[in-house]
């Protein structure tokens, strides 16, 4: 039976990019300026006022967080709070700002920007290497959102939102070829946002504006089923706990709806399946 409940005690203005780490669930309040982590086991909540939206982070293999924030990338030392840049792709376009990303399984950091006046194709997606160096991995692209990798790192899944679909391409060091839409969400009237995949190879999206997660076979393109939730801006979910059988689902404040929950992190046990362990950033 399927359980839904509020966690922790944190409201987010809008929060974003949940990713289970090392017991930790970390994520982002993207208008709050924020990191927040939270620790199921304890209740212990931990927050990084970072000075700027912050549309993702990633853990570091060698320790800290890579983020994802308004004047591109950094590197965030979780005990001092000092964020030191890495590289940022977009300086010339105040209206961009980094969204969501991940790491592949290869140890390289997919982050894509958003183009906030919704100028079509102003955006991309782009890739960071262990050795610092910053490329373009796809674009032209509007609001670059949820990516995830198959099991075995062979295929790799990205929602440039107003799309309305999921992309798929074949991947390998690095790169993303042979490009192909596997599932429309089209049915749907609210936006496909952040993504996770579970251990069977169905994607679960959170869409923005609608309330719900929505789990798909990117095999055949059909949604498999639905769960709805309290809040409307329901933006990204990650599967977390011990055994990855809890999917942590993050939610923002609607500019004119008056929510009880929303802007609380969630979580929803008892669905029957478990998720994939996150990858972190190598370099």
């Amino acid at each position: 039976m399927i359980h839904i409940e509020t966690v922790g005690s944190i409201t987010s203005q809008w929060g974003e990019g949940p990713i289970w780490w090392h017991g930790l669930l970390y994520y982002v309040d993207i208008e709050g300026h924020c990191i927040h982590s939270f620790d199921p086991e304890n209740g212990g909540e931990r927050t990084w006022n970072v000075g700027q939206r912050v549309g993702t982070v990633v853990p570091r293999e060698s320790g800290g967080l890579v983020v994802a924030g308004d004047h591109g990338l950094y590197f965030l030392d979780l005990q001092s709070g000092l964020l030191s840049p890495i590289a940022d792709p977009e300086p010339e376009k105040p209206n961009n700002r980094f969204n969501d990303g991940k790491c592949s399984p290869d140890g390289r950091f997919f982050a894509g920007t958003i183009s906030l006046v919704k100028k079509t194709g102003d955006a991309r997606l782009y890739r960071l290497d262990p050795d610092l160096t910053l490329h373009e991995a796809f674009g032209p692209v509007t609001n670059s959102n949820g990516i995830a990798w198959s099991a075995d790192g062979s295929c790799v899944y990205y929602i440039d939102t107003p799309r309305k679909e999921v992309l798929a391409f074949d991947y390998e060091n690095g790169h993303l070829r042979n490009l192909r839409s596997v599932i429309s969400t089209a049915h749907h009237e609210a936006s496909p946002d952040g993504m996770t995949l579970d251990a069977a190879g169905n994607l679960w999206i959170a869409f923005c504006h609608g309330a719900c997660v929505a789990c798909f076979s990117p095999e055949t393109g059909e949604e498999l089923r639905r769960v709805d939730l309290p809040c409307l801006e329901t933006t990204a979910c990650a599967f977390g706990g011990p055994d990855l059988a809890d999917l942590y689902v993050t939610t923002g404040i609607h500019k004119s709806v008056v929510e009880k929950d929303a802007g609380r992190l969630f979580v929803i046990r008892g669905l029957g399946v478990k998720g994939l362990p996150a990858h972190a950033f190598t370099g």
